[in-house]
């Protein structure tokens, strides 16, 4: 049998909980009560694998009655959020980040495998190979905006 992080088991059931959904609201203490962990695990998982690369909006509201809303984002019919991956791509971003953002465009039917995939040798380590990692994700960063500005206004 395969081992599963306590990560990837949270991840794993709150996509079950948003199924076909556009979005869930959930309790993080009532998740983490759940699975037996601290409310702080349930804020890692969010935070690490329901990125807007990874093509999902997160917002939560504070207090007694608070929630986090997941909400899955559909790339085709939003031009706005190709401007807020630009906007979350900013100046740099790490060959593991620019990859999720391409890989999301992908299964949201944006681009095709082939495109994908030139776009992934575009942006990967072994293509940029500067000397300096800051560089390289700032070039990384340039690269990956200039071919989310070309989606933009092909939409």
């Amino acid at each position: 049998m395969e081992d599963r992080s306590i990560s990837d088991i949270i991840e794993a059931y709150l996509k079950e909980i948003l199924g076909n959904s556009e979005q869930i609201e959930i309790r993080r203490s009532e998740v983490a009560n759940h699975f037996d962990v601290v409310p702080s695990q349930i804020n890692y998982v969010i935070k690490t694998r329901f990125t807007l690369q990874n093509g999902y909006l997160v917002q939560s509201k504070r207090g007694g009655g608070g929630y986090i809303r997941i909400e899955r984002i559909n790339l085709l019919d939003d031009v706005d959020v190709l401007d807020m991956l630009i906007n979350a791509i900013g100046d740099s971003i790490s060959e593991r980040d620019a990859f999720d953002v391409i890989r999301t465009l992908y299964e949201e039917k944006v681009i095709t495998r082939r495109e994908g995939d030139l776009m992934m040798v575009m942006v990967a380590k072994q293509t940029l190979k500067l000397d300096s990692r800051v560089k390289e994700n700032q070039l990384r960063a340039r690269v990956l905006t200039s071919l989310l500005n070309r989606l933009r206004f092909e939409s």
